[in-house]
């Protein structure tokens, strides 16, 4: 009996690994504060819930493989807020974000064929290129340069006649990176030259904590129509992450087409869900103003208190609601389970994500983590007191030495 090579070429996701030491963590009596999992807290809008208890067919059937056209419509009147108009046909809806990367990469991979990535990078991203026998030429980027990426000529040396695509995020998960138009414009130059995919994850649309941003999306770049792939979902917009619904935009009819052919084969997205997710485009605009701000708050709340933190690199993010950091410890995976089974503080601890898992280049990323700001400021500051306590005593207990230089 043997596994396949592209299931044995994934590892384990890097915010869920730490869950069986997290469990034995609290059956010992341990209060964790998750900074691990992107998960947000705000409420999720009352329309969703509304609109499936009004569910009252007598039977669940299934949808259209594509997607129901009740959502569909609501998808298409939502970009056209963003002055993009798009046909039904562009819009294919899927079981979250994550299915709409995966049956991209499918769609357009062969084996042994690559992808062109900035590095740090959500790391199901490797998962999906690997299942479909792809490879990833990684971007390097680091914490002292605010993880920037957008560079033509280091963008273009990657590019090999294996290349099929370059995927971005857009805000950044998990640098909170955004680009300007300039490097927008730049990089989509790049994909038409060299005649490339552009998949753009732009599940954080909403969340640029700079006015001058305002609502970035790849799709106002109409000369691009055959290139661009855009990744959306409700899960981060709209505090649904449990919805599971998601869609992948593109004018690329021929792509379209091989995208539902791996539908078909799923059937269909709940019917419930897609419904409960199309109430959803008609809330009020100020559902995003408000989450933004509240986001931005604790954004603050966690760059000051990790700035005051001997050793520690970060960079202020610009957009998403994660923060990458540097810590002065040897291993940051190492430093995960010791503060779940050697630490606390009152009985009290905290995750984050470790680095590493989040870069394809071998030994980069070691000392850095992920942090998600996913909880009320209060608690982030806590979570962060926690963090540069656990560092002391990490770092006097396990390395045996007072600090560490972080270069």
């Amino acid at each position: 009996m043997r596994i396949s090579i592209n299931a044995n070429r994934c590892q384990p996701s890097p915010m869920r690994k730490f869950h069986p030491y997290a469990q034995e963590a609290k059956r010992q009596g341990k209060k964790i504060y998750h900074l691990n999992i992107g998960q947000p807290d705000l409420p999720t809008p009352q329309a969703y819930y509304d609109a499936i208890r009004s569910f009252d067919a007598p039977t669940l059937e299934y949808e259209a493989s594509p997607g129901m056209p009740k959502l569909i419509d609501a998808i298409r009147r939502y970009y056209q807020t963003l002055d993009v108009y798009l046909d039904p046909r562009d819009i294919l809806i899927t079981t979250g974000g994550s299915e709409a990367l995966l049956l991209t990469l499918l769609s357009i991979l062969d084996p042994y064929t690559e992808v062109i990535i900035p590095e740090p990078y959500y790391p199901n991203y490797t998962t999906f290129v690997n299942s479909a026998g792809g490879f990833i030429r990684a971007l390097p980027t680091n914490p002292w340069e605010g993880y920037r990426y957008a560079d033509r000529e280091r963008i273009e040396s990657l590019i090999t006649p294996n290349t099929r695509a370059i995927l971005i995020t857009n805000p950044g998960n998990p640098t909170g990176v955004v680009l300007s138009q300039d490097e927008m414009r730049m990089i989509a130059d790049i994909a038409k030259k060299h005649n490339l995919f552009l998949i753009c994850d732009e599940v954080y649309r909403e969340f640029c904590y700079d006015d001058k941003f305002g609502v970035p999306t790849m799709a106002k770049y109409r000369d691009i129509d055959e290139n661009l792939v855009i990744i959306d979902s409700v899960s981060k917009r709209f505090s649904a992450c449990g919805a599971r619904v998601g869609c992948v935009v593109t004018r690329n009819q021929e792509l379209q087409q091989a995208l539902v052919k791996f539908c078909q084969s799923r059937l269909s997205v709940a019917t419930i869900d897609q419904l409960g997710a199309a109430a959803l485009y008609d809330v009020d605009p100020s559902f995003f103003k408000e989450s933004k701000a509240e986001y931005k708050l604790r954004r603050d709340t966690v760059v000051s208190c990790l700035r005051q933190i001997p050793g520690v690199v970060v960079e202020e993010p610009m957009g998403a609601f994660y923060v990458m950091a540097s810590l002065p410890v040897d291993d940051a995976d190492k430093f995960q389970y010791w503060l779940l089974e050697n630490f606390d503080v009152d009985g009290e601890t905290v995750m984050f994500a470790p680095g590493a898992p989040f870069y394809e280049t071998p030994g980069k990323g070691v000392r850095e983590v992920r942090i998600a700001y996913v909880l009320k400021c209060e608690e982030l500051e806590r979570a962060i007191e926690l963090l540069a306590e656990g560092i002391a005593r990490y770092q006097k207990e396990v390395m045996k030495v007072g600090s560490i230089e972080t270069k």
